[in-house]
Order: C-alpha cells, then structure tokens, then sequence
C-alpha cells in the first residue's frame, strides 16, 4: 500500500520564477471522449482550465542535477520519451496525452511516445525502448506505483532523469526520479466527502467505486474520503468497496451489484468519472431517476461535469491532467542546473450545481 505523502514544497527563487511560468500557461487542447458531441471548438473558460500550483510551504525538498548524477542538457535539442499508462479512450488519458504532444510541439522538442494499454509488462518494457531510442529525458505517467526497480536501474546508468506525473512510483526522490507532479490525492478524497455529506445530509449508506489496486491515486482518495466522513459524518456509513478499475464498463458493473445487494443504497462515491459515468448508466437501466442515488466522482471530464448539469451526479472534484506545460518546464529548469522540487502539487478546482453549467468549457 502507497504511504501518503506530504507534498508541500519550497520552491527557491529561480524554481519560483521557472514554476511560475508553466503555471500560467494552459494546455492547447480540451479532449472529449468518444460519446462527446461537442463540436471541438474551446469556450472562454477553457482559457482558465491550465494546471496551478499550489501555493509552496516551508520545509519541503528539492532536487538539482549535480544531487541526482545527471548531466546539464539544453532541452531544446534533446529528446523527451513519455509513457503513458491507459488505453487512450479515456478521457483522463486522451487529455494527458495530448498536452504533452502540444508542449513539445510548442518548444520544438523531439518526443517519443509509447502507450502501455493498461499492461504494466508492456510499460516496462515500453520504458526500456525509449531509452533505447536515445530518450534523454522520460516524463512517465505509472500504471502502478510498484515494480520499476528494472527502469529505474536502466535509466540510472544512463543518467537519464525521470519526471513522473499523475501516479507515485515508490521510489526515492532525487535519486530514483527527480519529481513527482500530481494533485493531492487524499485532498481529492476528502472534498469528495464534503460534497457527499452535503448531498446526503451526512445519513446514510454509501458505496465507494475503487480505481485500480497498486497505485497511490485509489489508496490516497479512498484514505482522504473515509477520514472526513468518519471526522465530519459519523451517521454516513461505508458499507460497499469494490473495485472498478478506473473504467466505465467496470463501474456500471459494480453498481448493478451494488443496488441489487444494497438497495437501500444513499450514494456512491466513483474514485474517477469514467466509473461514476458507468454508476449513472446502471441506475438508469435499474429505472432509477436523477438524484435518487447521490454521485459523486474525481476528474472533471466534460461528460461527468454535464452529468452535474443534468442532475444524476451531485459533484466531481477535479483531477487536472494538463500536464505538459509544468512537465516540460520542470525538465528545463532541471536540466540548466537549477533547483526544482520533488513534489509539485497541483490546486484542482470543483464542479457542483451552482457552477458546472457555467464551467462546462473548463472541462475536458
């Protein structure tokens, strides 16, 4: 199981700067998925839909090439391999995927990509090949947070440097890899319960929709969830966890189990909005009406957020997966000898029925 980590940082003057830069920019596309009918064309809130960081504290580490055993590189004549972890029908995926592509695109940089299709073998092996093909920098974005002892090994004596995004790898910072950009997991959780509690009045049986085993993202929002319903909802019970894999088709799975053998079932929590997504389709085949089951999911697709809009989910807290700008900044900054720290946290915001109608373009 993933330890929760504390992810404040302090950022030194010159990261400041870097950070600050990526921070303001947005990433060039907003993805839709295969059942989104939109005609691809961005709304005004788009332009606000770019990853921030949260603001840094004290006490946090950092991380420089001379620490690490890397070598000063120019970014823009290097080239960056990127794993990707999920088959891209997800939206999550599609997004990630595409703001990485768009940023080297931007900066002129040689990318290499590989997607594993959900089998962590083939990432592994997927890994390997890039730095075969000459990668001399990796941005990889984990299926499962153990097991990368043989890329790890592999890059090290290559001296090439790892940015990891979206899932932790268990490993050491600034030794094994050199950051770790995400959004606070267990934060996700917990403001997941908060719109539960409002949702349900805090009374009630809920159900939790658990992403995929092996990775700190499902540990962390179940970790956050669980402890501020227990701190804030004693009456709300946790009394069904079951996987769904982060898929669609699994969540509606689960959910036509779960209201057959917990019909008296007040909501469910979807730990990503593929999940909620297939939640919403197995109420609806069972004859359930919108708001009948509360629904709350983490991601903030553009289908999970008109989910909100149409009534049959209460909240999606978002999860940003516009990494490309920060990714690639952090690499650069990195590379020309300058601090950057080991966690990079990001501030998600939230889609609830006062704003998802009018934030629907954020969405992606």
């Amino acid at each position: 199981m993933q330890r929760t980590t504390h992810r404040s940082l302090l950022l030194a003057r010159p990261v400041v700067v870097a950070l600050a830069a990526a921070v303001a920019l947005t990433a060039n596309s907003c993805a839709k998925s295969e059942d989104d009918a939109s005609d691809g064309k961005k709304s005004p809130a788009a332009a606000d839909a770019g990853q921030k960081v949260v603001t840094p504290k004290p006490g946090s580490k950092t991380c420089t090439i001379d620490a690490y055993g890397g070598e000063k590189i120019d970014l823009k004549g290097a080239t960056v391999g990127f794993s990707q972890s999920e088959k891209e029908a997800n939206p999550f995926r599609i997004a990630e995927t595409q703001s990485i592509k768009d940023e080297a695109a931007k900066r002129g940089v040689k990318l290499l990509t590989a997607n594993a299709q959900s089998q962590f073998s083939k990432q592994i092996s997927d890994v390997q090949d890039l730095l075969a093909k000459g990668a001399d920098l990796l941005v990889i974005a984990p299926l499962n947070s153990d097991g990368w002892d043989p890329v790890l090994q592999a890059a090290a004596a290559k001296k090439v440097p790892i940015v990891t995004i979206d899932r932790k790898i268990n490993a050491t910072a600034c030794k094994d890899y050199v950051s770790f950009i995400a959004s606070d997991f267990v934060e996700q959780g917990r403001r997941a319960a908060d719109q539960m509690i409002e949702a349900t009045g805090g009374k009630g049986e809920v159900a939790i929709l658990l992403g995929s085993a092996g990775n700190n993202v499902t540990t962390e929002r179940t970790k956050g969830f669980k402890e501020r319903v227990a701190e804030k909802a004693p009456g709300l019970k946790v009394v069904f966890e079951q996987t769904g894999d982060f898929t669609r088709e699994k969540g509606q799975q689960v959910t036509e189990q779960l209201i057959q053998s917990k019909p008296g079932i007040k909501g469910v929590y979807a730990e990503n909005d593929e999940m909620g997504l297939g939640a919403v389709a197995a109420l609806k085949g069972a004859g359930k009406k919108a708001g009948d089951i509360k629904i709350v999911t983490v991601d903030g697709t553009r289908n999970a957020v008109q989910g909100v809009v149409d009534g049959w989910i209460s909240g999606v807290i978002e999860s940003n997966p516009r990494f490309g700008p920060l990714a690639f900044q952090t690499l650069d900054t990195f590379t020309r000898g300058e601090e950057v720290p080991q966690d990079i946290v990001i501030q998600d915001s939230a889609y609830n029925g006062d704003n998802a109608e009018r934030d629907l373009g954020k969405a992606y």
